[in-house]
């Protein structure tokens, strides 16, 4: 073997060790679980904005919930898990985003919605964070027709910042 590619092979073959030794699995999402952290626990997020949407704090607790499933191989435990999500609803606001020419009404509004976490991970302390996530979609017409479809959407993109703030630290 000519000496340039005995040199990158051990290069390459030090550097799969030393990824194998650091401590941390990395999935295919992107993040990475602290080595011994086997469960997570996700608390009922309750909703105390000053506009309460009845099924929001239930739906948003299981897209969390489901979002952590999907994306890793931690097992999900009612209590005292590895990593521990939890928090409140702190705001839900339907806002005029953009106004029509000529007139003084909306003609796209923009549904946000506030969620205040905290995240310890039992594992691995230092990784400890609590933040608020704030997140919105723009709509036309009126927000009733498609409410839902639009918590949905905002549920996701908010379920995916926690996700990545806790597991790939950004």
């Amino acid at each position: 073997m000519k000496l340039g590619k005995r040199v990158i092979y051990w290069v390459f073959l030090s550097a799969m060790v030393l990824a194998q030794g650091c401590g941390v699995k990395y999935g295919f999402t992107g993040g990475s679980i602290p080595e011994g952290m086997k469960t997570y626990t996700v608390e009922f997020f309750e909703n105390t904005a000053p506009i309460v949407y009845p099924t929001l704090s239930q739906s948003f607790t299981e897209a969390l919930k489901e979002r952590i499933r999907s994306q890793s191989s931690l097992s999900q435990v009612t209590n005292d898990g590895d990593a521990i999500f939890e928090g409140r609803i702190t705001g839900y606001a339907i806002t005029p985003a953009a106004v029509e020419a000529g007139t003084d009404r909306a003609a796209l509004s923009r549904l946000s919605i506030t969620v205040s976490v905290k995240y310890t991970n039992t594992i691995k302390p230092e990784d400890d964070f609590e933040q608020p996530f704030t997140r919105f979609k723009d709509f036309a017409g009126t927000v009733t027709a498609q409410e839902e479809s639009l918590i949905r959407e905002i549920n996701q993109m908010l379920t995916e910042d926690i996700y990545n703030r806790a597991f790939a630290n950004w």
